[in-house]
């Protein structure tokens, strides 16, 4: 009998497994490319960021299998979720984390980080399309917007952080160009439904952090594309920089959430900044960007550690992989 309980509970799980989880791939692959970058130009040989690498390229290997078998087996739940107005804009962290391998892998596995790039870029373009078709034919409300809706965005500008490396220039500025434009359309979008109309549920809120994401993301891919910190670079910068000032102004909003999968918006924007700033203090040689990338590093692997920390025991408890 205890038998032939378990099977539909690993049933169960395997049929409400949810494609969000794919963010966390995201934030520690963002994490392993900060260590990567911040030991490299330090001059440390800590290994934390190959570590941590190699884990995460486990872990994506580990819910690529996971989300297949559930493809072929729930097909009508990978449906469900791709028709739902919040899970579907978390169907490109899949081609992101591609693209996030990519870019840790470049320095040293060529090949391999060439693999994961057009791989990633080319199914990007694919669900990018995909999801503005959608967009603008589907009959959705104001409600149904919010932060997650710029992952799409955020990956076209990760497409040329290491696009030089893998293909003619052109090609990245066609990535680019997608993406910096329509961040600044939903941004607008968002902010209209921020300041005009119900404020998010408390599911959604962490994913204000993601507003972090496009400047910072789009002003590394501007650097590695031009080699200039110019007027733009620097916009995009502090326009990155002031957003993150911004939403810790408004940490009493966040401080007493309850957990949700969600949190995971949290890691990969302070990722993004970190790896901005680190950028910044190698253009500019203040010190004080030196200072503020240790700081921004240190948050951002407490703020995983945390998060990891909670998803565990809501593993635990039985919260995660359940009907909505």
């Amino acid at each position: 009998m205890p038998e032939q309980q378990s099977k539909p509970q690993s049933y169960d799980k395997l049929q409400h497994f949810p494609v969000t989880i794919f963010a966390t791939v995201m934030g520690i692959a963002g994490l392993a490319i900060a260590f990567l970058r911040y030991e490299k130009m330090m001059g440390f040989s800590w290994g934390v960021g190959q570590a941590l690498l190699y884990l995460v390229t486990a872990w994506f290997s580990l819910l690529t299998l996971v989300y297949i078998i559930k493809f072929f087996i729930y097909p009508e739940e990978v449906a469900k979720e791709f028709n739902h107005p919040v899970r579907i804009n978390f169907f490109p962290a899949y081609s992101i984390s591609l693209l996030l391998l990519s870019i840790a892998y470049e320095p040293t596995q060529l090949m391999l980080s060439r693999t994961f790039w057009y791989s990633g870029a080319a199914l990007h373009l694919v669900y990018t399309i995909k999801l503005m078709y959608i967009w603008m034919h589907k009959d959705f409300e104001i409600h149904h917007i919010n932060p997650a809706w710029f992952i799409p965005v955020v990956g076209t500008i990760l497409v040329p952080v290491v696009g030089k490396a893998h293909a003619p220039a052109d090609l990245s500025w066609f990535f680019f160009s997608i993406g910096i434009v329509f961040w600044i359309v939903l941004l607008a979008i968002i902010f209209n439904r921020l300041i005009f109309h119900k404020p998010l549920p408390n599911k959604l809120i962490p994913t204000l952090f993601i507003l972090i994401a496009p400047p910072a993301v789009g002003f590394i891919a501007y650097i590695k594309m031009t080699g200039n910190l110019d007027v733009f670079a620097r916009i995009l910068y502090y326009h990155a920089l002031f957003t993150t000032i911004l939403l810790f102004c408004m940490i009493d909003k966040f401080k007493n959430l309850n957990f949700f999968l969600s949190w995971w918006a949290y890691t990969f924007p302070l990722d993004a900044i970190t790896i901005a700033t680190l950028l910044m203090y190698h253009h500019t040689q203040w010190v004080f960007y030196k200072y503020l990338t240790s700081a921004f590093l240190i948050l951002a692997c407490l703020v995983i550690l945390m998060t990891l920390y909670q998803t565990i025991l809501a593993a635990r408890r039985h919260e995660i992989c359940i009907p909505e």
